[in-house]
């Protein structure tokens, strides 16, 4: 427990009903009695009045004591719950720090949480997701996370990964005693195994992250293919502006969207073609530079020309692409969506609306939200990136077994791969790691 008492303001700046001042730490009781002049039953609401050094009426309102171990961080924890003024708020918090207390940090409180065992690392990240959550499924998948279905899943891996180096290394240390040797066979399966298990969290922590940050969505395209009118259908305003003249955007347009509770960032671009025109050539490499950002583009073709300009083959190797056939409509075509070898194609005419719900659902198969929310997730890159890690040891681990290297080396690069699943969840983790995460939180969260 730390020796430290910290205390904050729990509740949005403003004004507002109620605003709530957190206090967490062993002065607790001791700044409970002098705030409230009365002895709090655990874990019961009173009625108090918050009180100053002279004994003064500060506020009245709901005081709450939880003691250790039994509440949110693990230490005893005071919450007052007040008349949410600004100032009255500022007054029962400078009283809490004649007491004792210190001001707290970003984060701190769901830091002790984790400190104490009361949260892992993914959970105490899920605590901020969920307040930042943007839409309905983005809060619900965070809430899945704070209840510990990722941590689980994380825990799985972890055990398994575990449990595979310990026959390894005790078949490295006992050789000759008569304990259940691993085959390297036995080795192959198990560890495909965990490559199938890890590609397949992966996938789902991906599917998290987008619902978290959104999807970036560039469309793209040579002049006139009807970009802009695209971007109006999708979004349901006339924010780009729309005529028959080939050049009209010059710049990046960029719009926030929901589709289901997708959060989508549409970007509207310049049409990709060689110009003299000095400000359309700018708004061509501004629109070239949204590319290295993108989660999917929409490349835009006229489905009513004969020829059909192909999307420069770049663009194809850094992100995926859907093809979209637009103003079929002048063609009398109905929408269509197919996969080719070469990718999805969808058909569509953005000035009439035909085929947009079709794109809205597209985009959120590319998403990976329509196979249904149970067992889902919040993830985030840092999430990612230690699943990645780990699988490249894992998938290293094969090549050695495959090159019969050794099999000390497979159980050093299954010690590697468990510490970095580890750092997901926290049972390995830094004190600069910690300072980065727990930074990004609110005061008094």
């Amino acid at each position: 427990m730390s020796l430290d008492t910290i205390a904050a303001i729990a509740t949005p700046p403003g004004r507002g009903g109620v605003g709530i001042v957190r206090v967490s730490g062993a002065l607790v009781p001791i700044i409970a009695q002098a705030i409230t002049q009365r002895q709090l039953t655990p874990r019961t609401a009173h009625v108090a009045t918050f009180c100053d050094d002279t004994g003064a009426f500060i506020d009245a309102g709901i005081a709450l004591f939880f003691p250790a171990p039994r509440s949110f961080t693990g230490e005893n924890v005071l919450e007052l719950q007040g008349h949410g003024g600004t100032v009255v708020l500022d007054l029962i918090l400078q009283r809490c720090i004649e007491l004792g207390a210190r001001l707290a940090q970003p984060g701190e409180f769901t830091q002790r949480a984790y400190l104490n065992g009361k949260l892992d690392l993914a959970q105490a990240e899920a605590v901020a997701d969920l307040i930042e959550s943007s839409t309905a499924l983005a809060a619900r998948l965070a809430g899945q996370s704070l209840q510990g279905v990722f941590s689980r899943r994380i825990d799985e891996l972890i055990a398994a990964v575990t449990q595979l180096r310990i026959l390894i290394e005790a078949t490295l240390d006992f050789p000759e005693e008569e304990i259940d040797v691993v085959t390297t066979t036995s080795i192959q399966q198990q560890l495909q195994q965990l490559v199938f298990a890890t590609q397949r969290i992966i996938q789902d922590a991906q599917h998290g992250q987008v619902i978290r940050d959104g999807l970036t969505v560039v469309i793209a395209g040579v002049p006139n293919v009807g970009k802009s009118t695209l971007l109006n259908a999708l979004s349901g305003v006339d924010a780009a502006i729309v005529t028959a003249v080939p050049g009209t955007t010059r710049d990046v347009l960029k719009l926030d969207i929901q589709v289901d509770g997708l959060p989508i960032r549409i970007i509207d671009t310049a049409g990709l073609r060689e110009t003299d025109d000095v400000i359309e050539r700018e708004g061509v490499r501004r629109a070239q530079e949204q590319f290295t950002h993108a989660d999917l583009i929409l490349w835009v073709i006229d489905a009513s020309q004969p020829i059909q300009p192909l999307p420069p083959a770049h663009l194809a190797l850094n992100c995926p692409m859907t093809r979209v056939l637009n103003k079929i409509d002048l063609l009398g075509l109905p929408p269509s969506l197919i996969t080719t070898p070469t990718g999805d194609e969808l058909s569509l005419a953005a000035a009439t609306g035909a085929g947009i719900d079709l794109l809205r659902t597209h985009l959120k198969n590319c998403a990976g939200i329509n196979t249904g929310t149970e067992g889902a997730f919040i993830a985030r890159r840092r999430h990612l990136d230690a699943l990645q890690r780990g699988l490249m040891s894992l998938e290293t681990a094969m090549t050695v077994l495959q090159q019969q290297a050794g099999i000390e080396l497979i159980a050093e690069e299954l010690l590697q791969a468990q510490q970095h699943f580890g750092e997901i969840t926290g049972q390995v983790s830094s004190d600069e790691l910690l300072g980065r995460i727990f930074s990004n939180f609110c005061i008094g969260k």
